[in-house]
């Protein structure tokens, strides 16, 4: 048996979660981020901004300057 037929014979076998989860990975591994393809996919925001909002942004915009950022890793290991 392949490789390849043996992969097959085991994501046959994954849960639905399992395979999101595996599929993640793979994503990972390649390159593909599922976090950034979703934001890069997101429909444009077309609603008007509130002074308060346009705050947010700069105070986040100097935040980032200034390398107070989070990987998206760290932001995943977060939320899980």
């Amino acid at each position: 048996m392949t490789a390849r037929e043996k992969l097959h014979q085991v994501v046959e076998s994954l849960s639905e979660p399992e395979a999101e989860e595996t599929l993640d990975y793979i994503e990972r591994q390649h390159g593909r981020d599922p976090l950034v393809e979703l934001l890069e996919n997101a429909p444009a925001d077309d609603e008007p901004t509130t002074a308060e909002e346009e705050e947010g942004v700069r105070e986040a915009r100097a935040e980032y300057r200034r390398g107070e950022v989070f990987t998206a890793e760290e932001i995943r290991r977060e939320i899980a």
